[in-house]
């Protein structure tokens, strides 16, 4: 009944496997039971093989379990204060890292994040562990994809928070600058500026950042509010965890949804597309699609659905690269 609904089985396990990507890489923890057995579950009516990425998956976690627990412990023996300090003098023992096998996982959300340099250099000495125990194997970090537990000390509260790395890095630099512009502040971290104050919202509404226009009024002013305000308006209260992972934003995710991939997927038919209709003038969606099945046999293959088309053809659309009249195709003119 799942199946006739979402569509072929294919799309179901897909689905599935984007579920579980953006579940595990929002872990703040190793405990993977519960997917386990619902991997299990799945393999019974899908069969072995049509799960093996996710098992894969599930492995990763296993296996960043026991790397993690090792890298500790190495540190740990290595050092003559028996704590597990990296080179910048801070403890490994505040890092848990996932370590993915690309290959199997979606395609991740690749967006480019300047962390603080206390932080950067445990990532670096993470790092060199790794590839002392794995060679010839080496770590790439993704550094805006997982979570970050922070506690932010007020005069009469702490206040702890789970949230974004994206999110930590923004409030980190109001560590010794209370105010900053959106400018240099997407710049400080390394974010575009539309996504800086997309997520800047979450520190806004908690009553820690305030937001006020600048001399340019594209430039808006972001300044540490002294104290906090009234907990009641905030819904923070003295000692309370607060918890923000990537998901819970609207439109904000670790992993490309399927979507997107096929998005993706269907950007090497862009310059087939531009051609036909410059050959032909307008085309219809029927016509593309079987034009586009019939020559594109190699690779890569065509071998997408009419709806897919039609919802690339509708963001080429949205792009102002094709017109839609009638029916019709056209290039913009």
């Amino acid at each position: 009944m799942v199946v006739s609904i979402i569509g072929s089985k294919d799309q179901l396990v897909n689905e599935y496997r984007v579920m579980l990507a953006e579940k595990l890489l929002n872990k703040s923890d190793y405990d993977i039971d519960s997917e386990i057995r619902t991997l299990e579950l799945l393999k019974i009516h899908f069969g072995e093989s049509s799960m093996q990425r996710c098992e894969i998956m599930l492995n990763d976690l296993i296996d960043s379990k026991r790397t993690n627990t090792n890298i500790k412990a190495t540190a740990k023996k290595q050092s003559q204060t028996g704590a597990e300090l990296g080179e910048n003098g801070v403890s490994l023992d505040i890092l848990d890292a996932t370590i993915i096998s690309s290959n199997f996982w979606p395609p991740m959300q690749d967006e480019a994040l300047i962390v603080p340099g206390s932080v950067d250099k445990l990532l670096s000495d993470y790092a060199t562990r790794f590839k002392e125990i794995k060679t010839p194997r080496k770590l790439l970090w993704k550094k805006n994809l997982g979570t970050v537990k922070l506690e932010l000390q007020f005069d009469d509260r702490a206040v702890q928070f789970t949230v974004a790395p994206v999110h930590a890095a923004i409030i980190v630099q109001f560590q010794d600058q209370t105010s900053w512009t959106s400018k240099n502040l997407a710049t400080a971290i390394g974010v575009p500026g539309d996504l800086l104050n997309r997520r800047i919202n979450f520190w806004i509404s908690k009553g820690i950042l305030a937001e006020s226009v600048g001399t340019d009024s594209n430039d808006h002013v972001y300044t540490l509010v002294e104290g906090m305000v009234d907990s009641s308006k905030t819904g923070v209260n003295s000692g309370s965890c607060e918890e923000l992972l990537v998901g819970d934003e609207e439109g904000e995710r670790s992993v490309a949804s399927i979507e997107d991939q096929i998005r993706i997927e269907m950007t090497i038919y862009e310059k087939f597309i531009m051609g036909m209709l410059t050959n032909f003038g307008s085309m219809a969606l029927d016509r593309i699609h079987n034009t586009l099945k019939m020559f594109c046999v190699s690779d890569p293959t065509y071998d997408k659905s009419l709806q897919q088309l039609q919802s690339f053809l509708s963001g080429l659309v949205s792009e102002e690269k094709l017109e839609f009249r009638d029916g019709m195709y056209f290039l913009k003119k």
